[in-house]
This record gives structure tokens, sequence and C-alpha cells, in this order.
């Protein structure tokens, strides 16, 4: 999310419509879609082709798969009928019973009671809206009719299960949100029940109306509700909000002017909603609900000017959250557009007479260095297990901003301390990065290189540049990782050589050669790009990280073309000389931790070549370089097809080592034709 990196996409064939959301089976990490109504497909993260993927053709409509990370998948079908997808799969063609009749399902979820999943759904029929509740594995279903509602119906619905009762809440046309209780009966109900409703919340505000497309759950006192909010005269404009259920007020608001689906989810302590023509994530912390949280006259003598609440600049801003108190309240603090990279801004749980670590920070905005290191150790070391990362995060946004408003103040070991014995990523320290080029900190970059899975191509392109601009005097200053060069490149203590030794496989002058070609003098070949390291130890070791890092072609190809030209060449040296030493070995593996591959290696040339081709094309230092690449490519691949000449061959000879006595001795003499 934080970078847009298609990470996987699979489509189906023309003329056919995936007819429900795909989901993903939790117990086997497969994703289950089902397209044109009734064709079912299972296929893992690693199957590129979906026509080729597992395929199930049902004998019934699907309404929806619903996932639950320990019950499986359950499948519900638009005549009401509810499977496992263990038992549908048994017999794909098994007849569905229909449960409903002319009725239009309009919502349903999926829930786990304790050892036993739960499917509740809400139909439609000539203005009369119905609730089933249904428990697969124990063939029981319910039956409810919702109390109707004058001149109102009902537009969205939202649920959870707590003590046996489900809890279903229902957003109607006249902008209230209703409370139905649902027991989770176990005997057969004889007679349809019609369920009452309580009025749980009024969506009005001083005089403005908030006009609800989408409903959440956050805790038992708080809701979620995203749609319009209308005041008299004024234009509507769609806003989240967020409303205390017990005091019956709205505890905070975040205005999106560039428009909604009208949809919201909520996973995990997160909010996703489309806002304009991106994905945004907004974190949120629920906190025990007080009336003084809820109409925002909290007291703090420390801090009289902090919000109850959050800063929804954080969208924007890169300045810390100025934390709302602890255990007192609900929150919400947003993560930039497409970034999740303010997850640096979380608030840790704390204890109530503590300082919130937003607090914390702010305190410590303007303290002494040592002070202030002092201060982040102990943080650091006193962060509970589930906010422990967004901590951290913290711990490193407060670091590199006294680093970019103190220029002499750059505390390299502390930070790479906190990198190499940490679970961070790009996402919760952005500016880390930023601030280690700004300083030229190459080891601290590699080492971020080396860890962090989520890193931006302009980041990874900016890396590259610097480590192929900066000085070979001051690498030789430098405390860099050796451990993916150090095995197969020989470095004297001096470290003004580098030495090599090459015993080619499938590669030599005489294939090297075109037919028509002189023949190289062996002391000019072994001067050759591919036989020695154009770049020091130093210097590879950081090009290694580079090449290491995951990245998208799509992203990186704009930023390659702009490194210079010389760079690009030695770059191209650099990546030959790993090819040709790729190529010494039976399985084209570089020995050492975290060395490149054969794929890697290949990947990066194509890419520095598809984006300075024709500058290459047109430089006389560069037309050695790929003549060479050619000529070695070309005596790989003769070499590789005589290889395939002979596979018949070998296969045969294969055949008939087993066919043979291995308890006789004998000596045979096969002729290959």
């Amino acid at each position: 999310i934080s970078d847009q990196k298609p990470l996987g996409c699979w489509s189906v064939k023309h003329g056919q419509i995936l007819t429900c959301p795909v989901v993903c089976n939790f117990e086997t990490h497969e994703y289950i879609a089902v397209h044109d109504d009734k064709v079912l497909r299972i296929w893992k993260n690693e199957d590129i082709n979906l026509d080729k993927a597992f395929k199930a053709t049902l004998s019934a409509d699907v309404h929806r798969v619903h996932s639950l990370p320990a019950g499986g998948p359950l499948v519900l079908f638009r005549a009401g009928g509810v499977r496992t997808l263990d038992v549908l799969l048994e017999a794909p063609q098994q007849e569905i019973e229909n449960v409903i009749s002319d009725e239009t399902i309009r919502w349903s979820e999926a829930f786990m009671e304790g050892q036993q999943p739960v499917i509740v759904f809400v139909t439609e029929k000539e203005g009369d809206f119905f609730v089933y509740v249904q428990k697969p594995k124990l063939n029981s279903l319910h039956r409810y009719k919702l109390e109707p509602q004058e001149l109102s119906k009902p537009l969205n619905f939202t649920a959870y299960i707590k003590n046996q009762t489900v809890t279903l809440l229902c957003l109607y046309s006249n902008d209230s949100v209703y409370k139905v209780l649902i027991p989770l009966q176990e005997d057969a109900e004889e007679e349809q029940e019609i369920l009452p409703k309580s009025l749980l919340l009024n969506l009005s505000v001083s005089g403005s109306v908030l006009k609800g497309t989408s409903l959440v759950v956050l805790d038992k006192d708080h809701v979620a509700v995203l749609g319009s909010l209308a005041a008299a005269g004024k234009e509507p404009k769609e806003c989240l909000t967020i409303w205390n259920t017990k005091f019956q007020t709205l505890q905070t608001s975040k205005e999106l002017p560039l428009g909604t689906s009208g949809q919201l989810w909520c996973y995990e302590e997160k909010f996703f909603l489309t806002h304009g023509k991106v994905l945004t994530v907004i974190m949120y912390k629920c906190e025990t609900s007080s009336l003084a949280a809820a109409v925002g006259k909290l007291k703090d003598s420390q801090t009289p000017d902090v919000s109850s609440f959050v800063n929804w600049n954080t969208l924007e801003d890169e300045e810390l959250v100025v934390s709302f108190q602890s255990q007192q309240s609900v929150g919400l603090k947003s993560e930039s557009r497409m970034n999740l990279r303010s997850r640096k801004n979380s608030v840790a749980k704390v204890q109530p007479e503590a300082l919130s670590v937003g607090q914390l920070l702010l305190n410590l905005k303007n303290a002494p260095t040592n002070v202030l290191e002092k201060e982040l150790r102990q943080l650091m070391s006193k962060a509970q297990t589930p906010d422990l990362q967004a901590t951290i995060g913290s711990v490193v946004t407060a670091l590199t901003n006294r680093c970019k408003t103190n220029p002499k103040y750059y505390p390299k070991n502390f930070l790479l301390q906190i990198v190499q014995t940490r679970d961070l990523s790009y996402s919760l320290c952005p500016d880390l990065m930023a601030v280690a080029l700004e300083r030229k900190d190459v080891h601290l970059l590699q080492t971020c290189l080396e860890r962090f899975p989520d890193i931006p191509e302009e980041i990874t392109y900016a890396c590259l540049e610097a480590f192929l601009s900066i000085s070979e005097a001051r690498l030789q200053r430098t405390d860099v990782n050796l451990e993916s060069v150090i095995c197969y490149i020989d470095v004297e203590l001096n470290n003004k050589e580098v030495k090599t030794e090459i015993i080619e496989n499938g590669f030599s002058a005489e294939l090297e050669q075109d037919r028509g070609d002189t023949k190289i003098p062996k002391q000019t070949q072994s001067k050759s790009d591919g036989d020695s390291c154009p770049v020091g130890p130093y210097r590879a070791a950081l090009l290694n990280a580079v090449i290491h890092s995951a990245y998208s072609e799509t992203f990186l190809l704009p930023h390659l073309k702009n490194l210079p030209a010389q760079q690009a060449i030695l770059f191209l040296r650099y990546l030959y000389y790993l090819y040709v030493k790729c190529s010494e070995k039976v399985n084209t593996t570089l020995p050492g931790v975290r060395s490149p591959t054969i794929n890697q290696i290949m990947d990066w040339m194509c890419l520095l070549l598809d984006a300075h081709f024709t500058v290459m094309v047109m430089l006389p230092e560069a037309k050695g370089l790929l003549s060479n690449l050619h000529k070695f490519v070309r005596a790989q691949v003769r070499f590789y097809s005589e290889l395939n000449k002979i596979e018949g061959s070998l296969r045969e000879l294969q055949r008939l080592n087993h066919l043979r006595d291995s308890q006789t001795y004998s000596i045979e003499v096969l002729e290959i034709i």
C-alpha cells in the first residue's frame, strides 16, 4: 500500500465477471473467487494464470464468500443456503436448499461464537426486512423480522457477537442508528419473531445532519460513520466521523474533499476507504469512554492546550502527533494518503498516570541531546509488546526531526543500533533514510536496504547514485558490512588490490569469438571486464545491498534513467563481473551471506540497459563492455544449446543405469551419435 507496488495480479478471461469479492483462506493461504455466479476458483500467491487454477462449478448462484481466521471459509448462496468450503468441495454439484423466497440479500457477515461459525444476513422483500442467523455446522437456522420504521428504511448494517447475543446496528435513512439484539438460540423457533429496535444514535450536531452511507463498530461505546455532513445553506461535505454512542456525541470528524465510494472497511484497528483515486488507511485507538472525553473537557494541568483526540493534519504533516489522554478517549490518527509511513505517530498504550508517547516526545522536542537519547532509550525498553513497533517508529522520528533542525546533531550509532536490533520498516520511519542520504551514512543505508521490505524505488535509486558517486577514499574510512563479497573477492589488508580467480564454465576464448574473429591473447583476455572486479570491496558490498532490495520495474525505471552515464557504465561493469562469476559455478550461485542471485543480476542488467542503451551505444568507453557482454551471452547460449543436443542421450544413459544390475561390475563404452 505504501508505494503501490504490484505484488500480484490475476485476471479472468474476456467475458467472465467476478461476481463477489475475493477473500483469503487464512488456513491454507489461498485466494477464493467466484466468477459468473457459479464458478469457484482457488489459487495461491505463486500461481500466475488464473485460468489454470482450481475450478469447481457449483449448482447454485453464490452471493458471497466469507472467510474466518479460525473457522475457514463459508459460502453464502443467493437462496440463503450456507456451506463450509470443505463440505462444498466434497461435492460441488450438491443441491443447495432454498432458505429465502422472493427475498434479496442486502447484507451479510460471518463470526465465530466459541468454536462454531455463525453467519448473519439481512434480506428485503417488498419493503420488509428479515434477519437470518445460521450455524452451518449445527444445521441451525433462525429467521426474524425487523420492526418496521415509518417513512424510513435501513441503508447499511454492521454487527458483532458478545455473550451469546448478536448486536445488529442499522443505519436508517432518517439519519439515525438503531440497535437490535438477537439471542443465539439453540432451539427451533416455531413462529417468526419480530425484533424490536431501540434508537442508539441521532446523526446530527449543531444544526448539521450526517447523511450516512456506511458504518462500522469500533467498540461497545463508539461507531464510525462515513457520509455527507449537510448544514443549512451549505454544500454537503463527505466526512468520516466518530461517534460516542454512550453519550450521544460526535467525537471527531475529518472532511474528505476528494470524495469516496461510500464504503468503509475496518480491520485490525485500521480504517480503509477510497479517497479520490487512492486508498486511505487511518489508524485508530479505542480507549475507555468518559463524559469528559465525550464533551472534550479532559483536564490536565501539564497540557492545557492538548487536543483530546487527534491532529488530523497528520494526513499531510510530518510533525509529531499530539497524543490524546491515555485510556480516556477514542482517538484517530491518519496515515498518509497512500502511505503507511506515518505509523511513526502511533500512540502507545501506557498506564493512566504516565504520559502518552506523543506527549512525551513533544516534551522532549527541545530537550538537550543527552537527555533526549536517555529518555528515548528508556521509552523503548518500557514499551509494551502490542505497541512496540509504533513506539520505536516514534523514537526514530524524534531523532530524525532533531537531525533536521540541528545540522550538527547525528546519533549515528544509536540509529544503527535501532535498525539492527528492531524489526522496523521504511513505513515506520520514512525520514530515516533521507537523513542518512543527506549525511552520506552508507553503513546505515546498507543496513536499511538489507532489513526494510518496503523501500520506495525513489529512495533505492538515491542510494544507488550515492554508492556510485562516493569517493573511494571516503569508503576506506567507512564501516561497511562485507559479508556479501568477502567469499568471492579476495581483499588484501591494504585494500588497494582486488584479486579474483576465474575458472570458466561453458565460456572460453574459442567460444567467445565469432568464427571470423581473431583469437584474443591470454594476457589481454585476463584483463577483460569480466575478469577483475571494477569496484572495490566496500562499494561492491553497498551495490549488493541495492541489487538485493525489492522493487517494481515500472516505478524504478524512470528514476534509473537519471543515473549519470559514467555511473551507469561502472554499475554495468560490476553487474557483468557478477554475471561472469555466477557462470563459473555449476549452480550459478555466489558464495557468501546475502550475495546477489543470478536472476537479480540479470534483472538489473536488463533494467540498466533499458534505461541507458542509447547513451551506451554512443559512448566509446561502453563499446567494449557491450561487445564483451554480447559475446559472453552468445557463448552461454551456444553452450546450453550443445547441452540440449545431448539431453536425450544423457536421459537414455540414466535409464540404462537403472536397468543394469548394480551388483555386477562392468566397464562399457557407449558411443553417442
